[in-house]
């Protein structure tokens, strides 16, 4: 691998330690981290809501207008996190809201316009501040127009010649899908005649723009990149990604280890390492906890945790029809999320009627999820679909065995008991069917009940699985070299 340095903006519309709603704000914090680590010349771009922690006091680096129409006037402030410079881009009419997508449940009218003004002043800024990227690297729909406007609005400009770039999808299911009419602030657009971005003769979404523009497209797990290219898992863009598949290639999400590490975890009673004797007791003491909070019986029993959006994809609509048998058996459930309104009540309803096993908490809370990372024996993700996903590498890291669908990164992270014992994780099925679902938990209870020191073992194993981020900053730059 070449280890010249390189100048990179690192483009997202969250990032963690600032703001955050979703895993792309991890990426968008660890990922710029690493690189800075591997002593590469890293900024972050994002936009200055409201809510971004210390906005309020940042310093203004730049006051300045879109040197292209509609000239809109915005400033850029002075932010970091983790050592790495973020640039904010600040301007009241889009960005001065409580929430940064939506209210409510319902999005903001004008988030196609927000974000294609978003991606334009992102490139606008760069001449002005004396920073010259060799890469700039967009993130999923949000910035999916600034690949799209340096192929474009910039092709001939001197400044942007050697800048190649980057998209990550880190959720394909999102698009950014508008009409022309609401991207009007983007004068490209006025012709209403962009086939990059197109879907009909009157709307276009923004990250087909960014996958026919950017130099080079990665998906946040191998398998995930596979299964863009197919009419089943493209989200309804397989063609876009199998016309650029040369320049398609799927790296695995980094952990961030240092907020979810159980032997530092400020959130358990009692912290622990991969040895049995201490893995067994700070475990236990996390269980104890968890049930005497949430109210459920004070046994020494199978429990199996899950922490998640309410939504299909997270496949809830897979474990609700086989609960009731699965509660049948001696085994105690925590399930904590928030979404669907229909899924949270059809979940609080069978948590009433199994209340001495099943407990629904219908919150987000980052304490409690630790709490069931820890407490829990096995840890359910049973995805429709899943670009990376992040718990089952927590999961792992606790020695909570996850129990997984075999899709996306959750298929290239996860090692299932009875394919592979000696080098086991987990367990994995592939059917998207609930029974498929109901036989692997049972297996896993078989182990739980029957194999005690077999299932320490794979716990141990687990625990020692290394998905640090400097390896996935590794590729990264392999990627940006590539381009």
């Amino acid at each position: 691998m070449a280890t010249k340095s390189l100048s990179i903006l690192f483009v997202a519309s969250e990032v963690e330690g600032l703001i955050k709603s979703g895993g792309l704000a991890d990426v968008a914090k660890a990922l710029p981290e690493a690189l800075l680590n591997l002593d590469q010349d890293v900024r972050i771009s994002i936009p200055a809501y409201r809510n971004v922690t210390n906005v309020d006091k940042a310093p203004v680096l730049l006051e300045t207008q879109l040197d292209t129409w509609p000239h809109t006037e915005y400033k850029v402030l002075e932010l970091s996190v983790s050592g790495v410079p973020v640039y904010a881009i600040d301007c009241p009419q889009y960005f001065e809201r409580d929430e940064m997508y939506a209210e409510n449940n319902q999005a903001y009218a004008d988030n196609g316009e927000r974000f294609a003004f978003f991606s334009a002043a992102c490139l606008d800024m760069l001449a002005k501040l004396s920073f010259k990227p060799d890469v700039v690297h967009a993130n999923d729909w949000h910035t999916g127009l600034v690949p799209y406007l340096l192929k474009t609005r910039y092709r001939n400009d001197a400044f942007f010649s050697a800048t190649k770039s980057i998209l990550t999808i880190h959720n394909a299911v999102f698009k950014g899908v508008f009409s022309y009419e609401e991207l009007h602030c983007l004068r490209e657009f006025h012709s209403r005649f962009v086939p990059e971005a197109a879907i009909s003769s009157t709307h276009v979404t923004m990250l087909k723009a960014g996958v026919m523009s950017a130099d080079k497209i990665n998906a946040v797990s191998p398998s995930y990149a596979e299964e863009l290219k197919t009419e089943l898992g493209g989200h309804g863009m397989h063609k876009e990604f199998k016309a650029r598949e040369k320049d398609l290639i799927g790296i695995l999400n980094g952990c961030d280890y240092s907020s979810w590490n159980p032997k530092t975890d400020e959130f358990l009673p009692k912290t622990y390492s991969s040895d049995s004797e201490s893995m067994a007791i700070g475990k236990q003491a996390a269980k104890r906890v968890l049930q005497e909070e949430l109210g459920l019986p004070a046994r020494k029993v199978a429990m199996y945790g899950m922490v998640c959006r309410l939504t299909n994809q997270k496949g809830i609509h897979y474990l609700l029809p086989i609960l009731d048998k699965f509660l049948a058996h001696d085994v105690q459930l925590v399930i904590v999320g928030t979404g669907d309104p229909i899924l949270a009540s059809q979940l609080k309803e069978l948590s009433a009627i199994h209340a001495d096993k099943f407990v629904f908490v219908e919150a987000y809370s980052n304490r409690l999820a630790h709490l069931v990372e820890a407490g829990s024996d096995f840890f359910l993700m049973p995805s429709e679909f899943e670009p990376c996903g992040l718990n089952q590498i927590y999961s792992m890291a606790y020695g909570s065995l996850p129990i997984v669908r075999g899709v996306g990164g959750l298929k290239d992270s996860v090692r299932d008991y009875y394919s592979d014992r000696e080098l086991a994780t987990g367990f994995v099925f592939y059917e998207p069917k609930p029974l498929d679902l109901l036989l692997t938990l049972l297996n896993s209870l078989l182990l739980y009940t029957q194999s005690p020191d077999e299932m320490a073992r794979v716990q141990a194993h687990a625990m020692k699985q290394d998905f640090c981020w400097k390896n996935a900053a590794r590729e990264y730059l392999d990627l940006y070299f590539s381009a």
